[in-house]
């Protein structure tokens, strides 16, 4: 059922759909602002991720999904800052207010809030094109945060699960790639149901030396690090996890594209010692039961070879999704 904007009003609708009761603040919504606790000796780590309709998503996209997915892009921020997820706000622009709309977006947006015990403390609606703007907050211990400047000449580089999928499941709706039908449930779980790698950020506080959630793609988001770091890197492509899905494609360009250069997987990427091999296998293994790759490793200059089985290097003309290029 479709009700007209000027038959209801907006606080009824933030009542409805995105009110709930919270223990972790001194005032949530209600008011013209949130007041938040922020426990001693430990910093506060905010991040914001807007969701464009036509842009981050299809205009007729499971708003289930899209409720887990506003929120879990902006909690994979936070796993890569080895934060603890605390507190959300919500800024929603909507054409019209679409209970059904509203209802599943909210459960889908709340299941994933209470998975990770975080409490929604505010927000906004308007009418417009659908955009849905999150703003996640979370703790730190002062001084332990992952950063993006803090790689090493000589550090491990590391990714946690598999690349790739995301971006094969939108080639494959794009008529770019052909998936079988399982292969292609597969992939469009990692597009439109991303897992935040909360666990891990956590975990590899006093492990890593620096830390990226993969959203634009490998290349890019790595290049962050070694812009911010002062360093290069050197990965070799056959280490790089693939799925079984992916496999097949990874000698082709669309494949390579997907792998190196496509976005959404927000997967963790981060550089270690290499004296910590050994902690990170056990995390991998006896904790997060979580695959963790190490496929390159963190040199002096500048740039990021990918080099193939034989050494030589890839070229890669895309390296990663950027709004403006």
């Amino acid at each position: 059922m479709k009700i007209n904007l000027l038959h209801v009003t907006e606080f009824n609708l933030i009542t409805k759909h995105f009110t709930r009761p919270t223990s972790s603040t001194a005032l949530g919504i209600g008011d013209d602002a949130a007041l938040l606790r922020v426990a001693d000796g430990v910093e506060l780590v905010v991040t914001t991720d807007m969701l464009v309709s036509g842009t981050h998503f299809f205009a007729d996209a499971d708003p289930f999904l899209l409720g887990h997915k506003a929120l879990a892009v902006n909690l994979s921020d936070l796993a890569a800052m080895g934060a603890t997820p605390r507190w959300a706000t919500l800024a929603l622009s909507l054409p019209q207010a679409d209970e059904h709309w509203l209802s599943e977006f909210s459960r889908g947006f709340f299941a994933l809030a209470e998975q990770f015990y975080v409490a929604l403390v505010g927000g906004d609606t308007t009418r417009g094109a659908l955009n849905v703007c999150v703003t996640a907050m979370g703790e730190a211990p002062r001084g332990a945060a992952l950063r993006r400047d803090g790689a090493q000449v000589g550090d491990d580089i590391w990714v946690s699960g598999q690349l790739g999928d995301a971006a094969l499941a939108l080639a494959h709706l794009n008529g770019e790639a052909t998936l079988s039908e399982p292969d292609f449930a597969a992939c469009a779980s990692r597009l439109h149901r991303p897992e935040p790698r909360v666990a891990l950020g956590l975990a590899l506080r006093g492990i890593a030396n620096s830390a990226i959630d993969v959203s634009d793609g490998l290349l890019a988001d790595l290049g962050h690090i070694l812009n911010r770091s002062r360093v290069a890197a050197e990965i070799a492509f056959a280490d790089l996890p693939v799925s079984d899905a992916l496999r097949p494609h990874c000698s082709q360009p669309v494949g390579m594209r997907c792998l190196l250069a496509g976005g959404d997987d927000y997967e963790l990427c981060f550089t270690a010692p290499p004296a910590n091999r050994a902690r990170l296998a056990a995390l991998a293994t006896k904790v997060l039961n979580l695959p963790l790759t190490r496929i390159g490793v963190i040199t002096a200059g500048d740039g990021c070879a990918v080099r193939a089985a034989d050494g030589s290097v890839i070229d890669m003309k895309a390296t990663g999704y950027d709004h403006f290029r």
